[in-house]
């Protein structure tokens, strides 16, 4: 066993040195992204909200908010529409990368843009956490590094709680692996923080590096199908190359076919798709009445013939297709609101800190050998 905890600490070391400066950036990036959304629905509070004009006031048909954006941006592209079923609610037009607008359903006044600099800031973070920031066909490369750092950041969660476990099962020697102390400095306080911190933030790194691996890697994701008795589905197509960019087109019948999909099942919120492909018109509707506070059903509608060509409620869903939407959004740890985002933002600020100490302890023992292999050859002479 000792042997075998030895091969362990050498790969744990080894992995740590190689991955460490990939990890502490998903680290930091992780940690500023923790509550994005909080930060954005606080900045944009005021132009997510509307006065009610009248009891019982009536929303202006899809289309005229539409036509509103497009006159405001006529040269913007237009990727999404929102609305939700509260009657306070603004009218939230994505523009894809570009940001989001949004609109008083009843007047068709733009209430406001979406909070351009902290979008902006929201957006290199996320790219930096995904990709190293990099761009055109470095994306690739950049994303393929940060998925292998974030496999090994999953290895060195796993076998450092290995290494950390006292061999002597006593509360004299769990007690030096889990409380700080504060009056050791150097090696030996490097030496304590990366227990302690490594031990208390284990559990949510595990969680957060291994829905990672699920989200960075096909065949994670398959497997999830695996396990769980389903077929995975087929490799999705790349996206059309720019100058294959559908027109953006409306179907006349839109109002009628967005009032088809919203009397189809109670819900929070329904969107649509834009621009619509192929005749088919794809709704994302928030029914609200299941446990996973993110699930989404999907419902095609042929703009032809406005009759319904696709239902898939969240709760007919595979059990791996749900489990998937709850791996999504535990990696950010939104799955448990808040408290689970505050959780997720002290384990990335752990992580952060486990590589500094982890690479001062590595460079601390790579000193000594030096100054042991030296004394050596002088005295040899």
């Amino acid at each position: 066993m000792r042997f075998f905890r030895k091969i362990i600490f050498w790969l744990h070391l080894i992995s740590g040195v190689l991955a460490g400066i990939f990890i502490f950036i998903m680290c930091v990036t992780g940690a500023l992204l923790s509550f994005e959304s909080n930060i954005l629905e606080y900045a944009e509070r005021e132009m997510r909200v509307v006065e009610v004009p009248a009891e019982n006031a009536i929303r202006l048909p899809v289309s005229e908010i539409i036509a509103a954006v497009q006159a405001e941006k006529p040269n913007a592209k237009l990727s999404n529409i929102t609305l939700r079923n509260d009657e306070s609610a603004s009218a939230n037009v994505s523009l894809g990368r570009e940001g989001q607008i949004f609109v008083n359903p009843y007047t068709g006044a733009i209430t406001g843009e979406s909070a351009k600099g902290w979008r902006g800031f929201f957006r290199t973070v996320q790219d930096a956490h995904r990709w190293l920031a990099l761009s055109g066909s470095g994306r690739d490369v950049g994303k393929s590094i940060n998925a292998a750092a974030n496999f090994l950041f999953l290895f060195l969660a796993i076998s450092g709680v290995y290494i950390w476990f006292p061999r002597r099962r006593t509360w004299k020697h769990f007690r030096a692996a889990i409380v700080f102390r504060s009056k050791v400095k150097g090696k030996a306080r490097d030496f304590n923080w990366h227990t302690v911190i490594g031990f208390w933030s284990s559990l949510a790194l595990i969680v957060l590096t291994l829905t990672g691996v699920v989200i960075s890697y096909q065949w994670a994701g398959n497997l999830v199908y695996t396990l769980t008795g389903n077929e995975p589905p087929p490799q999705q197509q790349a996206a059309l190359p720019a100058g294959d960019e559908q027109p953006f087109v409306l179907p006349e019948n839109l109002n009628d076919i967005w009032t088809k999909a919203a009397n189809h099942t109670a819900h929070k919120s329904i969107s649509l798709r834009l621009p619509i492909i192929k005749d088919a018109a794809v709704f994302t509707i928030e029914e609200g009445i299941y446990w996973n506070r993110f699930a989404r059903s999907s419902l095609t509608i042929d703009t032809k013939t406005a009759e319904i060509s696709k239902w898939e409620a969240y709760g007919a869903q595979n059990s791996a297709r749900q489990l998937r939407s709850w791996i999504r959004f535990t990696h950010t740890g939104e799955t448990g609101g808040n408290i689970g985002k505050f959780v997720g933002f002290l384990a990335c600020v752990g992580g952060a800190f486990l590589v500094w100490t982890g690479i001062s302890l590595a460079l601390r023992r790579f000193g000594g050998w030096r100054g042991k292999n030296n004394r050596t050859s002088v005295d040899l002479v």
